[in-house]
């Protein structure tokens, strides 16, 4: 009998893995952010390295008057793309004070020209030191106004003035096919070009191997090393679309950014309270078809009976949390929320945390076949749950 692997992870969505390939080796891309480097920062063993690192354009664009739009995006942005510096202590056995220094390299972008740098929490995580060099040479010393490690989101503080800034585009917008341009500081080779297409969007965390991030993804196949972390990704007019955040190792031009209006929204949370509030359920969920509702079925040991073949499954209930207060169980089939119909785990994930903590969320489940109506109040995401 195959007994179904569920992920329990922060976006309280669990991965079907039982009817999919597992996605090996998802990595984020900042230079020493998944390991202490001591020392000397060192590149990852599995960093992806399969396209040119310089924009490669194709020879035919069909439009004369088109062909340097990818240098022209870079002249109006590139200034106000940084390099972001880390370091923190560490324990070490090898040295003799018990202690060494594990450093991180990653990029950002100026959204405010008083100092404000949007980058990925990654990269500045558990810092206790931060530098930001623009590409003029200047350096600064860099303050973590604060970080979302749910989306990856955080902003750095510079104290500085007349900066250059990035241009905002809209990520809402975005069709597979369109212009991607990347900037960034892979491997340490400061204001990298590389460009490509969007290759697809909304891309769930847990479709990428990342179940426990509360964001979709933009795909992209423009070339994103480690290094290239909190860079920016551009669409042909110079606007920023994206964060670069991560890719998956062992795979051709299979990199992820985060679209700019979900981190817009998480940077202003930041600025304004330095957190972020994520309503929260307290479930673990697997999407539903025909094919896993008969094996869930047929496996007795898990004790559930699933009577429909759409919606989001209930795997699991964690203790003392909304959903349990509410009365949900294990089992239940999530069919609708405030009268939107539920198609999928990930659907789900995007209704709660479009939701207020305290708001109350009206959810239609099938149990065992019969239709029930709960109430259910999302609470904060709890600190401890990561």
């Amino acid at each position: 009998m195959v007994n179904p692997s569920f992920f329990l992870g922060n976006s309280e969505m669990a991965s079907n893995h039982f009817l999919k390939k597992s996605i090996a080796s998802f990595s984020l891309v900042s230079v020493g952010a998944l390991s202490a480097l001591i020392g000397t920062q060192l590149n990852p063993t599995n960093a992806v390295q399969t396209q040119p690192l310089v924009a490669q354009v194709p020879a035919a664009l069909g439009n004369s008057a088109n062909e340097n739009f990818i240098s022209a995006a870079v002249d109006k942005t590139g200034s106000a793309v940084v390099r972001i510096n880390s370091s923190r202590k560490v324990t070490s056995r090898s040295s003799e004070s018990g202690q060494a220094i594990a450093r991180g390299t990653g990029s950002g972008f100026i959204v405010k020209s008083d100092g404000l740098v949007m980058t990925n929490a990654h990269v500045v995580d558990g810092a206790d030191q931060v530098t930001v060099k623009l590409k003029d040479g200047r350096e600064f010393t860099g303050q973590v106004v604060g970080e979302d490690k749910l989306t990856d989101v955080a902003v750095v503080k510079i104290q500085a003035s007349n900066l250059p800034t990035v241009a905002i585009g809209n990520s809402d917008q975005l069709r597979p096919g369109e212009w991607a341009i990347a900037i960034g500081n892979p491997l340490g080779l400061d204001n990298t070009v590389t460009a490509g297409i969007i290759s697809g969007t909304g891309r769930s965390s847990s479709e990428i191997g990342s179940p426990d991030r509360r964001t979709n993804y933009i795909q992209t196949d423009a070339a994103i090393n480690p290094g290239n972390s909190g860079g920016p990704l551009l669409n042909q007019s110079g606007q920023v679309i994206g964060i670069n955040t991560a890719i998956i190792g062992g795979a051709q031009g299979l990199g992820f950014a985060i679209p700019i209006n979900k981190a817009q929204q998480i940077a202003n949370q930041l600025i304004s309270k330095g957190s972020v509030d994520h309503p929260y359920l307290g479930v673990e969920m697997t999407d539903l078809s025909a094919t896993t509702r008969d094996l869930l079925n047929r496996d007795r040991s898990l004790g559930i009976n699933v009577q429909t073949d759409r919606g989001a499954l209930i795997t699991n209930i964690i203790r003392n949390s909304p959903a349990a207060q509410a009365g949900l169980q294990k089992g239940d089939v999530i069919q609708t929320i405030n009268g939107q119909s539920i198609a999928s785990a990930n659907e789900v994930q995007q209704a709660v945390e479009a939701s207020t903590i305290g708001s109350n969320l009206s959810l239609q489940v099938n149990r065992s076949g019969q239709t029930v109506t709960l109430s259910i109040r999302p609470g904060e995401f709890p600190v401890n749950a990561g």
